[in-house]
This record gives structure tokens, sequence and C-alpha cells, in this order.
């Protein structure tokens, strides 16, 4: 579990979070959506520590991420895992090298746990044999599934997804929800995900932090989103058309 108390963040005179307070809980995937600019990056990167707030407190269970002492700190980062919105892998290294980076980065395992935990890996994300391909060598999704293998290779209890779905065709968007789900489910990891994709809310949104203008502007879950009054999601949903034929035909099918 992950809890932001409070948090406040200015840059210069520019207040972006403004008070925000959420529980995102283990075992579920915690959904932070909004309007490009509403603050949810920032967020995300308080929430894992890349920025310090202004104010305010982030509890990784009983401790607080904002006054972790340096060695601390990298004990806590050990469990958590980070899905980068553009992979960031590594050009010049192989598949099984992009993955087994933080294994030799930060662990003492043999040579052949590694080799393991890799294979184990590929597998999970259903790229068993591709270990000696380069990123160049594989497609878009694939890349994001490799970005997954890597980011789970600590076996993370803390997982940060960064708008997993960006540049992805609607078919492997949802692979990779899936994909993501199942690890949160099977593993009870706490799963953070920021992002603008809908399918992904209606889908796999356990708990769905709304940020607005730097403030929570809403809270639910994915069974709750179509029926709520509240006038800042309901903008923010129907911004696609799609949408609000479908609450419509939904609506009408009611009467």
């Amino acid at each position: 579990m992950i809890r932001a108390e409070n948090i406040y963040k200015s840059f210069g005179d520019q207040e972006v979070l403004k008070g925000i307070s959420f529980t995102f809980e283990a075992g579920k995937n915690n959904l932070i959506i909004g309007r490009s600019g509403a603050g949810k990056t920032v967020l995300l990167k308080i929430l894992v520590g890349l920025f310090p707030p202004t104010a305010g407190k982030v509890w990784y269970n009983d401790q607080n991420l904002c006054v972790l002492k340096p060695q601390e700190l990298r004990q806590l980062r050990l469990k958590v895992g980070m899905l980068f919105q553009g992979n960031a892998l590594f050009d010049s290294m192989t598949i099984e090298e992009n993955i087994r980076f933080p294994m030799d980065m930060f662990t003492k395992r043999t040579p052949a746990e590694k080799q393991k935990q890799v294979d184990y890996c590929l597998e999970r994300v259903s790229l068993s044999g591709i270990n000696k391909k380069f990123p160049s060598e594989i497609s878009g999704g694939m890349q994001k599934r490799v970005g997954i293998a890597r980011a789970i290779v600590l076996e993370p209890k803390y997982l940060f997804c960064d708008e997993p779905n960006s540049g992805l065709d609607p078919k492997t968007a949802i692979t990779i929800d899936d994909l993501i789900n199942g690890i949160t489910k099977e593993n009870k990891i706490t799963t953070i995900i920021n992002t603008h994709d809908m399918n992904s809310v209606m889908e796999i949104g356990d708990n769905i932090c709304l940020v607005d203008h730097g403030k929570l502007a809403w809270q639910g879950n994915k069974s709750e989103v179509l029926s709520s009054k509240n006038e800042t999601l309901h903008d923010f949903i129907f911004a696609s058309p799609f949408l609000q034929k479908l609450v419509n035909q939904i609506n009408a099918d009611k009467i």
C-alpha cells in the first residue's frame, strides 16, 4: 500500500499539486487519470521518489519516503519496478541484457540465477526465445512487454507504469492491460498507472484517482465511472464521442 498525504508541489511560483491525499491499494490497478497538464505525471514522480513534494508525505506502508536516509531509500527502491512511457530500453543491449540490467546493478545473484529469472520473465510476458535479439529487431508492442519483464525482474512489491499504452494500437494496448492486470493480481503488487486511456479505465480500473488542476477531483472504481454525477469526471470521460454514445444507450436501455 502507498498513501499520498496532503501532497503539494510547486515549481517556482507555479503550484502544480494542491493538497492531494489518496491511498493506492495492494493487489489492485490504481489509475491516475486526468487531462494533460492536470498534474498526474508530477504526482507519479513524487510517489516514485523522483521529485520531492513541497509539502506532504508519501507512505510506503509505515515508511515515509520523504525522510528516508540514502541506504533506506536504496532498499526501498529494490522493491519498486518502473515501466517507462518510451520503454527506455538500451539499444546497444540485447533483450536479455536489458532485462538482466537491474539484477546486475542491484543484486549479487549468480549468472545461472540471473539467467533463470530472465527466462522466467520473458516467459511471463509471452516472449520466450527472443533473448539475443536487439530492441530494434522487435515491434513496439513487444518492446513494451520487454519493459514489463525488466520492471518485474526484481520481483517488486510496487509497480509504476507511465502511460503504458502510449503509441500502441488498440489490440496491443488491451494485451498490455491484461498483462499488467494479471501480474498485479497474481503477485498482489501495488500497481500505479498514469494513463489517459479510457479503455484501461473501464477494463482494469480497480481504484481510480482523477486529478484536475492539481487537486483530487474524484475517486472510485471502473464500476462507478459511468454512473457518477461528478462534472469533472463527466467532462473528462465524454471528451470521447463514443463513450457519450455508449452511456446514452445504457440510459435508454434502462427506460
